[in-house]
């Protein structure tokens, strides 16, 4: 929806327009804090693993956390329920992926939408969305490797109206939580979620009463307009007029198909009206898996994700739908991985969204460059089992733990070892070992995990598990083994995650790395080992002092110093004599490297 007409005069003076940035941005921030201090479930109180936004009164976000898979989420719920007949009071829920075309892209995501008013005018609205831990299907956890259709993924909410002027649906919640395997959990993560959109309404209220619902429209609509305007600027700055196009494959599917291309197009062109117009098309990339790697791409994802690339964590500028906004047409094909058919499987969906952010900055790389190398995809494995046998009340357990990976080099400072998604976190040593029955043995970074290059790759981590329990059901899920992030500019691909069973003794077993039901039982010894990210510019134009900082940290072997950086690094110091000698012979390379260095990545 564009912002005010530009012959209308703007209501709210540039002073206030900063004071009500601060006040909406302060207001999301305390409804993921109140989020965060309340939750049940580890997934969201310890992962982190929720998000809050604010929209104005047309229902486009106004701001949002720094996110970029969030789609048009408001729409859903006007569809069944317009923005006319709300009430003060109303609160609206759902998780319905293919009901909001990919707003929704898993059905463990919850998004709760309350309308805010003020004199009985509808000024706003604000959410909260978190990832439940389990909502019933196939197995505890609800999302797994095993799953070939939506339905085995848990129960599925259409956009509801769970208080509908301030009077609770109790009846609909409790269809919910008796879907779940661990209700208490769900009950109080919904409580969680609830309070603070309530938060929410109440302040945005309070800052809609303080400047006028007049000024506040205006403040939200000049914000999107600056957002939009900067990245239609940086999106001509990096595309000349013409046709840029970039693939990347995730491995498998988990049932043994694949691999499956991500093929992505950017079009700069002049409009009939002389104005530059952005085509993004993804209609090449193959079609729908039959296991849950699909991802609903909603149409505002690819300017979501390509505006919070440009913003750069710019202070001045409030993430928000001027960057959905600044793409003038997104091209989907029905049946393809990126636009699945209902009712196919979701719960993979974050190992194709990761690579999908690998395609978009190979297209920005395309073009005049500047993105990252590209990433692994965060690593998620659940271990679903009980424990206590010898009190003779053994009693369930599920622990969803995802694992963070290395990020890919940029053009002026390394990737970001060790990091799991955004703002998202790794469990703490001391919390997986307090409220779950496993001891965790070692925990730290990959040594040559990351892309070797004049910038390296960040690295991934290794995290091996004792297990207490008496016995459990693993699930995995590791992409990027046979295609590893890719290294650009010269620079390296990365190494990729491995998963192995007691490693190093007759009973050492590999698990495939995306898979469900392996068989763990007490004493086992799980080593799960993630992928790091791809390396930038010639290995060897790496500073030979840099390489050793990265030996004697632990980031790089002393042989991949030599064989990759040609650095040679004896009894921990460097030889200035044999490293001149390797570098003088300096290999060739081309822009990618996947294994091999090539002209282009197919």
């Amino acid at each position: 929806m564009p912002a005010s007409p530009p012959d209308v005069a703007p209501i709210c003076d540039p002073v206030t327009l900063e004071i009500i940035r601060g006040a909406i941005m302060a207001t999301q921030r305390e409804m993921e804090a109140l989020i965060e201090r309340t939750a049940i479930s580890a997934f969201i109180r310890e992962k982190k693993d929720f998000y809050t936004a604010l929209f104005d009164e047309r229902g486009v976000m106004a701001v949002g956390s720094m996110v970029p898979i969030f789609g048009d989420l408001t729409t859903p719920v006007f569809e069944h329920f317009p923005r006319e007949t709300m009430k003060p009071g109303d609160l609206y829920w759902y998780n319905d992926c293919y009901g909001s075309k990919g707003a929704v892209t898993h059905s463990n995501d919850q998004v709760l939408l309350a309308p805010v008013f003020h004199e009985g005018r509808l000024c706003a609205f604000v959410m909260s969305w978190a990832h439940f831990a389990d909502i019933g299907g196939l197995h505890p956890g609800s999302i797994s490797p095993d799953a070939t259709s939506i339905y085995q993924e848990g129960i599925i909410v259409p956009p509801t109206k769970m208080i509908d002027a301030g009077v609770v649906n109790e009846g609909a919640l409790a269809i919910f939580h008796r879907n779940s395997r661990f209700p208490a959990q769900s009950e109080g993560d919904m409580s969680a979620l609830v309070a603070a959109v309530k938060l929410g309404v109440t302040r945005v209220a309070e800052i809609v009463a303080r400047h006028s619902p007049d000024v506040v429209s205006d403040a939200l609509a000049q914000l999107l307009d600056r957002t939009r305007t900067l990245v239609r600027k940086r999106l001509a700055e990096n595309f000349d007029y013409g046709t840029y196009k970039f693939a990347d494959q995730i491995d498998s599917d988990g049932h043994g198909n694949g691999p499956f291309t991500l093929r992505f197009a950017i079009t700069r062109e002049k409009g009939a009206d002389g104005e530059d117009r952005f085509i993004f098309d993804a209609t090449e990339s193959d079609d729908q898996a039959p296991g849950p790697v699909n991802f609903i791409m909603n149409k505002g994802v690819p300017g979501m994700a390509l505006g919070l690339y440009y913003l750069g964590g710019d202070p001045s500028q409030v993430v928000n739908a001027g960057g959905p906004l600044s793409i003038d047409e997104v091209r989907l094909r029905e049946g393809s991985i990126v636009q699945p058919r209902f009712p196919a499987p979701l719960g993979m969906r974050g190992l194709t969204m990761m690579r999908m952010l690998a395609v978009l900055n190979g297209l920005v790389n395309r073009g005049k460059g500047g993105a990252p190398a590209a990433q692994s995809a965060y690593v998620v494995t659940i271990m679903r089992g009980t424990f206590g046998k010898e009190t003779g009340e053994p009693k369930p357990f599920l622990l969803a733990d995802g694992i963070g990976v290395g990020y890919g080099a940029r053009d002026f400072a390394d990737g970001i070892d060790a990091v799991y998604f955004v703002a998202q976190e790794n469990y703490p040593v001391e919390f997986l070992e307090t409220g779950y029955p496993i001891r965790l043995r070692q925990y730290g970074v990959v040594p040559d995990s990351g892309g070797a290059g004049r910038y390296r790759g960040g690295t991934g981590i290794v995290r091996e598990y004792e297990i207490l329990a008496d016995e459990a059901l693993l699930a995995i899920r590791i992409d990027g083994v046979k295609n590893p992030p890719w290294g650009y500019a010269g620079g390296m691909s990365a190494g990729g995650g491995s998963i192995v069973v007691n490693p190093g003794t007759p009973q050492e077993r590999k698990i495939a790395p995306l898979s469900d039901g392996t068989e763990l039982k007490k004493g086992d010894i799980l080593r799960i080992q993630t992928g790091g990210g791809g390396g930038m510019g010639h290995p060897y134009d790496r500073p030979a002092e840099r390489v050793l900082e990265d030996v004697l940290g632990g980031f790089v072997t002393a042989g991949a110093a030599q064989r990759l950086y040609g650095v040679a690094i004896v009894d921990g110091a460097l030889d200035l004599e044999a490293t001149a000698r390797l570098r003088a012979d300096r290999p060739a390379v081309k822009a990618f490297h996947r294994n091999t260095y090539i002209d282009e990545l197919a």
